[in-house]
């Protein structure tokens, strides 16, 4: 039971989703010295974790679980905020500043933070509901198919985004066959366009990837359990597992129903803001209007709940709040490790300009630097592979091109020549 408001002086601020976003959102109001109630509610058993982990290093296991936590779990208690796992919203009440929750408890607030985050797209074909297909969201989605990555399995990955191959290189190196099927010509295509998409199908080939390109899944066969996947060319493929990674959708369930403005995601101003003064939105979830790049976006990455938690708790407070920062991600495959800074439409650029040479050399992945330009040399997204300590310098030419600022391309290509020496 959840102790309601009554006549409270101080004002209560209610988050539902707790995720990265609503923990450091929660972590942010009482660091900014709100003195109110905070709850935190998540559907997940779990307290708040981080989800890069999930498809990286507790697959691998080289990542200790106790290291997932946002916070250790007496941090809640002792920042008097009211974690409530397990704890499903299903509606709001806006005029009564109301949020319901299943078991038909009322809950006052002052103002609200949806951090509602997404949900993994679903596979529509016949088996799709066979065991041993699994989908990549939670810490048991994790714990599960970390299970199956043996030397015996035989793993079909069905999507060919990051999720995808990252779950595939870390069965590889559990010595899985692995499998993967993919609607697009390359790996990543869509985000990275052919050029660099190209590096990543090579890695993942030199490590005895089988990719399917071009394919679509018409079924999933077995008698209990899932025991191959057909395609719609007839192609069967051995599977004693899969894994499902097409993508996400934006849980904007309870937003719609309230009457918000929804497309792709909880539309908000770059503070953050709905289409109601006293409700915020951060993470996946939210579409957030990024001045810099003039639209709203929706980031589905790490940083972005990071980020967005803590600035959507100092717009709550009144704070003067323009969230501008760079969409960022980051991913580790094998031997490469990269980070990707920046924002770029679908076919949104007219060339990739390489500093440093993207072909993998005697099996080893490559080190190298591309730039996603515009045809009036503005730098629109920059990527660094296998090079560390030039987030920073990226961003600054990534934020300088989206500015309107163009470079020297032969200077840009050119290793010798210092990144931010392109800026003056």
């Amino acid at each position: 039971m959840i102790r309601s408001r009554g006549m409270e002086s101080s004002p209560t601020f209610v988050i539902v989703g707790a995720g990265l976003a609503g923990a450091k959102a929660a972590q942010t109001l009482r660091e900014e010295g709100f003195g109110g109630r905070v709850l935190l509610l998540g559907e997940e058993p779990e307290r708040p974790y981080e989800r890069p982990p999930l498809s990286k290093g507790l697959l691998l296991g080289t990542t200790p679980r106790r290291d997932v936590y946002v916070h250790e779990a007496g941090w809640y208690e002792a920042n008097d905020v009211e974690l409530y796992p397990a704890t499903r919203v299903t509606s709001i009440d806006r005029a009564a500043r109301q949020v319901t929750l299943d078991g038909g408890e009322k809950l006052g607030y002052d103002d609200l933070l949806l951090a509602t985050g997404a949900a993994p797209r679903r596979l529509d074909v016949p088996g799709a509901d066979l065991d041993g297909v699994f989908y990549l969201r939670t810490l048991a989605d994790s714990d599960r198919i970390a299970e199956a990555l043996t030397e015996q399995a035989h793993l079909v990955v069905i999507g060919a985004g990051w999720i995808g191959l990252e779950i595939a290189a870390a069965a590889r190196q559990h010595g899985a066959a692995v499998t993967v099927v993919e609607t697009a010509d390359l790996p990543l295509q869509r985000v990275l366009g052919d050029e660099v998409a190209r590096v990543f199908a090579d890695l993942h080939r030199n490590h005895d990837v089988a990719f399917h390109f071009g394919a679509e899944v018409r079924q999933l066969r077995g008698t209990g359990r899932v025991s191959s996947v057909l395609l719609a060319d007839g192609t069967q493929l051995a599977a004693d597992t899969v894994v499902v990674g097409v993508g996400i959708r934006p849980n904007v369930q309870l937003a719609e129903a309230a009457g918000l403005a929804v497309d792709n995601g909880i539309v908000t101003d770059a503070a953050l803001r709905t289409s109601d003064p006293h409700i915020y939105a951060a993470g996946d979830v939210a579409s957030a209007y990024h001045p810099l790049l003039g639209r709203h976006i929706r980031v589905e990455h790490w940083a972005n709940a990071l980020n967005g938690g803590p600035e959507a708790a100092r717009s709550m407070l009144g704070h003067r709040v323009e969230y501008v920062r760079l969409p960022y991600f980051f991913s580790d495959q094998y031997d490469l490790g990269m980070e990707y800074s920046g924002w770029v439409a679908p076919h949104g650029y007219d060339r990739v300009v390489f500093r440093g040479d993207p072909v993998m050399v005697d099996g080893r992945a490559p080190e190298f630097m591309a730039f996603w330009v515009d045809g009036h040399g503005r730098v629109l997204a920059g990527m660094n592979a296998n090079v560390w300590d030039v987030a920073d310098q990226i961003q600054a030419l990534v934020r300088a091109g989206h500015g309107g600022m163009a470079v020297n391309l032969a200077e840009l290509s050119d290793p010798q020549v210092p990144l931010g020496s392109l800026l003056t």
